[in-house]
């Protein structure tokens, strides 16, 4: 087993379809994957607490209303389009 390098940091590697990590590449150029992947995975780390804290609160007492939801989206991304108002359920 390797060590973990001084930063912190550990080398691993990930498969991934050609045609992302070519679009994946020239957005941030060769040297830039590991931010944006490290990025990427943060995010996806927070949406999953967040979906565990709604799911508590739901389990509790209701689903909460298409309002309720509304309402979280403009306080947290104000006027902004809600990234995920496509109703794509990421929570």
């Amino acid at each position: 087993m390797k060590s973990p390098r001084p930063s912190g940091t550990e080398n691993i590697s990930v498969s991934m379809p050609s045609e992302l990590l070519g679009a994946l590449r020239s957005r941030t150029g060769k040297r830039g994957v590991s931010a944006y992947v490290t990025a990427a995975v943060r995010h996806q780390l927070a949406m999953d607490g967040l979906a565990e804290i709604v799911a508590a609160y739901e389990a509790e007492h209701e689903p909460l209303s298409a309002a309720e939801v509304q309402a979280a989206q403009r306080e947290l991304f104000g006027d902004a389009p809600a990234p995920y108002a496509s109703g794509d359920n990421v929570v």
